[in-house]
């Protein structure tokens, strides 16, 4: 007994060597070979990704914060139109990113979407570079016009719309390829992977505050096209140095459609309705033992019970294999199935949030424009006060993952410090705030205005609204950051770049609402007998429009609170066994189990 015993330790011992030596997770190096674990992963290879993060939002938010600038004074739109033709943009551009995710987890994979991505955003960035410089392609032949050449539109649309087809393969791919070098069987890797999505943001909001203080400048004070020539630079050099990142890279690969297993659930569910539910939920379908290592298992849970019809053997003295996947699913594609369901209902609740942040983009920097810019002899480009909204999410993040996360961790023995679904209920809450910040000093402008038509505007300093910036960037600390995530974590585990896609859709999807919005209640107050969306800001009464949103997300809010404590986390077996007890205690602190 004691040398079986000794035995046993013995080779549990060389299991946990072996593991420490080797990543066992399904993902593979860049020979298509088991990755080993000391040089492969982790920080090693995610700081190359972050690098063409930064280069990327550097690009994005130099062209995104100074858009409506440019829509009204070299395209000569007018307010509305600009406002519309920006949210537009950002909504495609946040939509996109659903076929891209789509693209790399069922075909491409991870790496080579963000590749071929990445090259089209390049040649979009090249395409506005030429549009200033091209003497066809330019806005007009002197720096200043009343109307510019439609070719130069139709250039500038199109080289910004290549730009977004470019994120809509980059996004989604880039940040789950880097939360894939993370190990989640890993006890060290798991932690460390929940502050890659803290330190992500960080080097994106410091691409932001470059974007909107240097690039911005050079927009301003330069001219358009050097910016342009800056930012195609940049994006050369990242995908140069994403490259070189290659041999440190663990790689998933492609494993076809992940809407293919929903849809079998579904099918398999409906064909076998009329089956009578099993008592006890072991007698369920699941893979073979000799098949678990393939990928993490999900347990058994009690929600949308009909779905569990899909995993009924009907015949049990036949073999499994005859069944088929059409007609019998196994417990983890209907959890995985679940999962996606459940999300809805979320993803719906996150929506008011993002319609408050599209605001600081269009209306916030427009409104920055009017007021008095002057530092000293210095004049402070409109969209550079953005630069507050980063700065207050990377103070956001830097305190939340050093004093909060070590602090809420021993108060409440989750790894996390808190569930992801709390984090970002936090973050609406600063939305609240903003918009009532916002409100506030827009009905001070007005009045302002009002005593003096003329300069009354420019009597009050653009940092009265630094408040509402920089609690935006602060919630966005919280929001952002958990709604990242929480769709990267709670989506099956082959739907990851989706996950990714599925957060870039509220912001995407808040676009459009804000623009539908703004139409809706144009139309009404219009009727009402004065629009709150006059030809200018001056004639127009946005107060009042923050004061609607703020209401808005504040019954949101309660509707979310209500969601969020009935939500229940993505629950995996512990060590591919069916040890589902542990897995539901972790599941139900908010862990990644």
């Amino acid at each position: 007994m004691m040398e079986q015993k000794n035995g046993q330790e013995m080779r549990d011992m060389n299991v946990r060597d072996d593991e420490e030596k080797w990543v066992y997770d399904s993902s593979v190096d860049h020979k298509g070979r088991v990755p080993l674990r000391a040089s492969t992963g982790v920080w090693k290879a995610s700081l190359f990704i972050i690098a063409i993060e930064f280069s990327e939002r550097l690009s994005y938010f130099g062209i995104a914060t100074s858009l409506i600038i440019y829509l009204t004074k070299v395209i000569h739109q007018d307010l509305k139109t600009a406002v519309r033709s920006v949210n537009y943009w950002a909504g495609v551009t946040t939509l996109i990113p659903l076929f891209g995710g789509f693209i790399a987890d069922a075909y491409w994979g991870r790496f080579y979407t963000v590749l071929v991505s990445s090259v089209v955003y390049f040649l979009g960035l090249l395409l506005l570079t030429m549009s200033w410089f091209v003497p066809s392609l330019k806005a007009c032949d002197t720096d200043l016009c009343d109307e510019p050449r439609k070719v130069h539109e139709v250039a500038f649309f199109l080289a910004i719309y290549l730009i977004s087809i470019g994120t809509g393969g980059h996004k989604p791919s880039l940040e789950s390829f880097g939360a894939d070098q993370f190990d989640d069987n890993h006890a060290e890797e798991r932690k460390k992977k929940m502050s890659f999505f803290n330190w992500w943001n960080f080097g994106l909001c410091c691409g932001l505050l470059f974007g909107v203080t240097v690039v911005v400048y050079m927009q301003d004070h330069v001219n358009w096209g050097v910016a342009d020539i800056i930012l195609t630079i940049v994006m050369a050099w990242s995908l140069l140095i994403f490259i070189i990142g290659r041999p440190y890279y663990r790689f998933r690969k492609p494993s076809g459609s992940p809407l293919t297993p929903m849809l079998q659930v579904f099918l398999a569910a409906i064909s076998k309705r009329k089956l009578p539910y099993p008592s006890n939920p072991a007698e369920l379908y699941e893979v073979p033992e000799s098949q678990k290592a393939q990928g993490r298992l999900l347990c058994h849970t009690k929600k949308l019970k009909f779905l569990d019809r899909a995993a009924i053997i009907e015949d049990k003295e036949h073999s499994i294999d005859k069944h088929g996947p059409w007609r019998l699913a196994t417990v983890t594609k209907v959890e995985e199935t679940k999962l996606v369901l459940n999300m809805i209902p979320i993803w719906l609740a996150t929506l008011p949030f993002g319609i408050c942040v599209a605001q600081a983009a269009t209306f916030f920097i427009k409104q920055g424009a009017t007021m008095n810019r002057n530092i000293g002899d210095f004049q402070l480009p409109p969209a550079s006060i953005f630069s507050l909204a980063s700065i207050g999410m990377i103070i956001s993040v830097t305190i939340y993952e050093k004093v909060l996360v070590p602090a809420l961790r021993k108060a409440t023995g989750n790894e996390r410090g808190i569930k992801i679904l709390q984090r970002i209920g936090i973050g609406m809450l600063f939305s609240i705030a903003t918009m009532i910040v916002a409100a506030l000093v827009e009905k001070k402008r007005l009045a302002a205005v009002k005593k003096d038509p003329v300069n009354g505007s420019l009597s009050m300093s653009v940092f009265w609204l630094a408040p509402q910036f920089f609690i935006v960037g602060a919630g966005d600390g919280f929001a952002v950051v958990g709604l990242q995530e929480y769709f990267y974590d709670q989506v099956p585990d082959s739907m990851r770049s989706l996950g990714i896609a599925f957060y870039l859709s509220v912001i995407g999807a808040a676009n459009f609402l804000s623009s539908l919005l703004i139409t809706l209640v144009d139309h009404i107050t219009e009727k009402g007998g004065k629009s709150w969306f006059g030809k200018d800001l001056n004639s127009s009464r946005l107060d009042n429009f923050y004061w609607l949103l703020a209401i808005i997300a504040m019954a949101n809010l309660c509707v979310y609170v209500f969601l969020a404590k009935r939500y229940s986390y993505k629950n995996v077996q512990i060590m591919a066994v069916a040890n589902c007890t542990d897995a539901a205690a972790a599941a139900a602190a908010g862990s990644m189990a």
